[in-house]
């Protein structure tokens, strides 16, 4: 039996409530198809922080570096507000995905059926949606310097972020795009700010040359990300895979995610290179979702990203696509019969809580891979 070893990260908020949903998935695979899952679990976020005094520790950063792959809950949460910004929640998570170099980001938004209603727009614009957002993470405005604010005096102060790119970090993210849209429908949409930023020129400048060089089989567009903020909202059925930086991805992923209905039903997945000896990648999967602290502890949160985060980790990390079918499936399944999680209850359907909803797909999950 193959020794897959994967690093739980529950984190604050709801994050524990929907990290104990995952384990019993990961159970089922380890009992029906020998898996061979290892787990261990630590702290992240605000949990750390009241710990050890860090938002991560470089005890848990050795377990994740030593994981084939991490799964990740949510972190924050008001109780921290006052902590130094250097050590917020929000730092863990920053760590991780700079120390793991984990530099594409994956963010699908797929429009359930059984939930076609539940989005704002109308049913036309949305059902069948099924895009993927590829958001470049470890470079651009959040990691760039300067950042800093410096007091100037007479009452003034001055903040400062950088975007800053090297040509490497684009030919990556751009190369990841091609190769996730000729697994899907061939063409990608690569979103910057070409007409006021000088990185949003050298971007586009970067994609047209890699897509001119190495994939001209592919569709290549551009668009302006505010543009295709709108379009996103007008028709988003037009794109495929859209490729951007870390700032526009971060607010375009958000959008994308709202046009499902709820962004408790995202996964994602945050991937590092592949390893030149064994070809594996660094790799964290979370959901979209925040810590959401208002409804913590009261198990009502919908744990359906988090599930599906372990899908997209048995796809990309495991190549156990059969299986990662079985949970896409399941899940589709457990909608369709009408249960839902307060976010996207409609009328008919069955209320539940976090746990109702885990077992209803689990459930459905063991019961595809027994038959199979």
């Amino acid at each position: 039996m193959a020794q897959r070893k994967l690093l739980l990260l529950p984190g604050d908020g709801i994050g524990p409530e929907i990290a104990a949903e995952v384990s019993k998935l990961i159970a089922i695979l380890n009992d029906v198809v020998s898996a061979g899952f290892e787990t261990e679990t630590a702290l992240v976020g605000g949990s750390a922080y009241d710990d050890c005094g860090e938002a991560v520790s470089d005890a848990t950063m050795d377990l994740a570096m030593a994981a084939d792959a991490v799964l990740f809950g949510a972190v924050g949460g008001p109780k921290w507000d006052g902590v130094p910004y250097d050590k917020r929640p929000e730092a863990g998570l920053l760590r991780l995905r700079k120390d793991m170099e984990l530099f594409a980001n994956l963010r699908p938004a797929i429009c359930y059926p059984a939930l076609a209603d539940a989005s704002s727009l109308k049913r036309e614009i949305i059902e069948g949606l099924d895009i993927l957002i590829l958001r470049e993470l470890t470079g651009g405005v959040y990691f760039g310097e300067p950042k800093e604010i410096v007091d100037l005096g007479n009452g003034q102060k001055r903040a400062v972020d950088t975007q800053v790119y090297e040509t490497y970090e684009i030919e990556r993210i751009a190369r990841a795009a091609f190769e996730l849209a000729r697994t899907r429908r061939g063409k990608v949409t690569s979103m910057e700010k070409r007409n006021v930023m000088k990185t949003g020129v050298f971007w586009n400048e970067v994609v047209t040359r890699i897509h001119r060089e190495e994939f001209p089989d592919l569709t290549l567009e551009h668009e302006l990300a505010d543009a295709g903020g709108m379009k996103l909202v007008r028709a988003p059925k037009q794109f495929d895979v859209i490729v951007t930086d870390n700032l526009f991805g971060d607010m375009l992923s958000d959008i994308a995610a709202m046009l499902t209905g709820s962004l408790g039903m995202l996964p994602s997945a945050s991937l590092g290179k592949p390893d030149a000896a064994t070809g594996r990648r660094k790799a964290l999967y979370e959901p979209v979702h925040g810590s959401a602290p208002d409804i913590a502890g009261q198990g009502i949160a919908n744990p359906i990203a988090m599930l599906a985060s372990l899908g997209m980790c048995l796809r990309y990390s495991f190549a156990m696509n059969r299986e990662a079918d079985a949970l896409d499936a399941a899940i589709s399944q457990t909608l369709e019969a009408g249960i839902r999680t307060g976010d996207i209850m409609a009328e008919g359907c069955t209320k539940v809580g976090t746990g109702g909803m885990g077992d209803a797909v689990a459930e459905r999950f063991e019961a595809a891979l027994s038959k199979a």
